[in-house]
């Protein structure tokens, strides 16, 4: 008897997990992926495209069909998911399902912070995390002479908790890159202690270090309560207020409305099982930024895409098992890596197992052209796969 498999959002994690379910299933099982529209490009890329090295149409490609040879593609807005009735229901109509993989990420929410649309919208704020959002930030940075850059994060959790530091050093980078040399003072501002905090204090101190060799300035602890556009000034919970003359601001995140209506958790986001990313809802599996992982040390797992990929196959795996097919059991293992750019073509690496107790274990390697270039080889094999 045929199933269906419906996949929801094609980013990393959704197409992956299509790729390999269609290696695993028989050519009568059905696997339906939904997205908006399946333009994709990688968070990476967003960064190069902010520093100049790279244009829209070097990142960003449509899914080609010959890409998920016997997936069907189907374009819509998903609506609401009925796990009892084992339904999507979308823009393009509902689907019945044997099994969901919920793959959505996590949305950007401006507006969760007050006065921070009306600073993107007067122009004196940026994100950079949207593929407009980075082309319009690197053309306002390649007019910006002399001032104050802040780079801040809004609120936990954020998607990529390397990529704020990464656009500070390359923003430097950019703006140091003239005869004149630099007349604009780079400071960050977050919320954590220090920078990705989840991969432990060594890993946080490497980066301020290399902050600090980019004349990058750091400020932990700082939550952001508003932006007075108006005043050009940054405030926080604490009643601090930072001047700026260019802010960029990494938004809040929340999760997709029709993930928030489960339930599943306070804040919206879907608990999993760390090994087998099951959820707790019968045939329902969550991986990507829109999962709350959580670690042996209480911390969440970092939303990243290199999580997402290898969580894949092991979803994939799972859903096999699940509709009865003699499939080995994979298990998630935690294990991951990160490139962090600093600017000059060069790259730091982080790397190791999330999943260690009591804390993960994580080294930083130094920066280096080759980290760049394992980098940019990501990039363009992400790019070839998905154009077909």
């Amino acid at each position: 008897m045929a199933r269906t498999v419906a996949i929801l959002g094609a980013g990393v994690g959704g197409l992956e997990t299509a790729r390999h379910l269609r290696r695993l299933l028989p050519d009568s099982d059905r696997i339906v992926l939904v997205d908006r529209g399946f333009d994709t490009s990688l968070g990476l890329s967003l960064l190069w495209v902010l520093r100049g090295w790279r244009r829209r149409a070097d990142v960003q490609v449509t899914v080609a069909p010959a890409a998920l040879p016997g997936v069907e593609l189907t374009r819509g807005e998903v609506r609401a998911i009925d796990p009892e009735g084992r339904t999507v229901r979308t823009s393009a109509g509902d689907i019945s399902y044997d099994a969901l993989v919920i793959a959505l990420g996590g949305e950007l929410d401006p507006a969760a912070t007050p006065g921070f649309a009306d600073a993107l919208g007067d122009g004196s704020a940026h994100e950079f995390y949207t593929l407009d959002g980075a082309e319009a930030f690197g053309r306002r940075l390649s007019g910006f002479g002399e001032g104050r850059l802040i780079i801040a994060i809004a609120g936990l959790p954020f998607k990529c908790p390397a990529a704020p530091f990464e656009a500070a050093m390359l923003a430097a980078d950019a703006l140091s890159s003239g005869d004149a040399g630099r007349a604009v003072q780079v400071d960050t501002f977050t919320p954590d202690p220090l920078p990705m905090p989840v991969a432990g204090p060594a890993v946080g101190e490497g980066l301020v270090a290399m902050l600090k060799e980019q004349e990058v300035g750091f400020y932990p602890g700082q939550a952001v309560a508003s932006v007075d556009s108006a005043r050009r000034e940054l405030c926080f919970a604490d009643g601090r207020r930072e001047t700026y003359d260019l802010l960029a601001l990494v938004p809040r995140h929340r999760p997709p409305r029709a993930v928030a209506e489960l339930g599943l958790s306070e804040a919206g986001w879907i608990p999993v099982d760390a090994a087998t990313l099951a959820t707790s809802l019968d045939g329902v599996w969550a991986l990507g930024d829109v999962t709350a992982l959580m670690l042996p040390n209480g911390k969440p797992l970092p939303k990243a895409a290199v999580f997402a990929e290898g969580e894949a196959e092991v979803v994939a795996a799972g859903v096999a098992r699940h509709l009865g097919h003699a499939v080995p059991e994979r298990r998630y293992d935690g294990h991951g890596s990160c490139y962090i750019e600093i600017g000059g073509h060069r790259a730091a690496k982080g790397e190791g197992d999330f999943f260690a107790s009591p804390a993960p274990v994580v080294t930083l390697h130094a920066p280096s052209a080759a980290f760049h270039e394992e980098k940019r080889a990501q990039e363009t094999g992400w790019l070839r796969r998905w154009a077909g």
